[in-house]
């Protein structure tokens, strides 16, 4: 079996991946040791890719919070706050859940409805949609 790994870099943050089989990794702590002897580097995390293990899967810019043993995403905007439980970030208002698409406006601090134009042949030119 296969276990995944990624590079952390300047401040924890992940800057790759790879995957080392079982004969080389078949602890956590193995597979940092022989990727530390294969690319000489020591800064080395296991990751599941469906985020099982530490909160959420490892992305590419996310930061490893040691303390929290957990991959997170940098924070997207100033409003919002970090979840303890899931280690992902909540905005000060619910995503609204009428099945439209919403961007978040940190502004205004609320979600506005984004804006949706579709090609329309007749006319050879975009149209808001729902206009």
């Amino acid at each position: 079996m296969t276990k995944y790994f990624v590079k952390l870099g300047l401040n924890s943050k992940v800057t790759s991946y790879t995957h080392v089989g079982d004969d080389n990794a078949p602890t956590e702590e193995a597979g940092i040791t022989y990727l530390h002897k294969l690319y000489n580097y020591p800064f080395w995390k296991e990751y599941k890719r469906d985020g099982s293990v530490r909160k959420n899967p490892a992305r590419k810019g996310y930061i490893y919070d040691e303390d929290r043993d957990a991959f997170i995403l940098p924070q997207p905007y100033d409003s919002w706050t970090l979840n303890e439980d899931t280690c992902r970030w909540e905005a000060p208002s619910a995503y609204p859940d009428d099945g439209q698409i919403y961007d978040w406006n940190e502004e205004t601090t609320s979600w506005v409805l984004r804006k949706i134009y579709t090609w329309n042949e007749e006319t050879a030119s975009w149209v808001l949609s729902g206009t």
